[in-house]
């Protein structure tokens, strides 16, 4: 069920839009921040509350990367697997990564600190390679800066 305050949160949003639906990623990020992901019975929650049907919702939170469709880690790395960052070593930092962390993509430390994911695009192919991390854009990659960054997370 959908607490209160993420209902007045949804509500809100839905003033400033055309539809109910409209507002349908926002208010699953809005409850994603609160839970870290979206459960099945959350995912009916937010559709009932947007008058749109589960089948709906769970068609555009499996098309969009950044909703979560089951539990993760405190952080989200994103790594992007475009053109572009393979081209720069994409290979040689999620290889760095998957030994680093000890685990592969998909998954999360068993300390229950980091998820690996992969992204088609991070939008920052002039920086290649690329993560994001929770919210935060890292770029112009190689091990050691991986080391520095993964280190200010732990």
């Amino acid at each position: 069920m959908l607490t209160e305050e993420l209902k007045q949160e949804i509500e809100a949003a839905i003033n400033i839009c055309p539809t109910r639906k409209s507002v349908c990623i926002e208010a699953m990020l809005m409850v994603q921040r609160q839970y870290g992901w979206i459960s099945d019975e959350r995912l009916r929650d937010i559709a009932e509350f947007l008058d749109m049907t589960v089948d709906e919702l769970d068609g555009i939170a499996t098309f969009y990367n950044h909703i979560h469709r089951k539990p993760v880690g405190r952080h989200v790395i994103l790594i992007c697997d475009s053109v572009s960052c393979w081209i720069m070593r994409f290979e040689q930092i999620l290889e760095h990564l998957t030994k680093r962390l000890g685990i592969g993509l998909g998954e999360t430390t068993a300390d229950g600190r980091f998820t690996l994911l992969a992204i088609q695009c991070l939008g920052a192919c002039d920086k290649a390679p690329a993560v994001m991390i929770d919210d935060e854009l890292h770029s112009n990659l190689d091990p050691d800066k991986i080391d520095r960054i993964l280190a200010a997370y732990e």
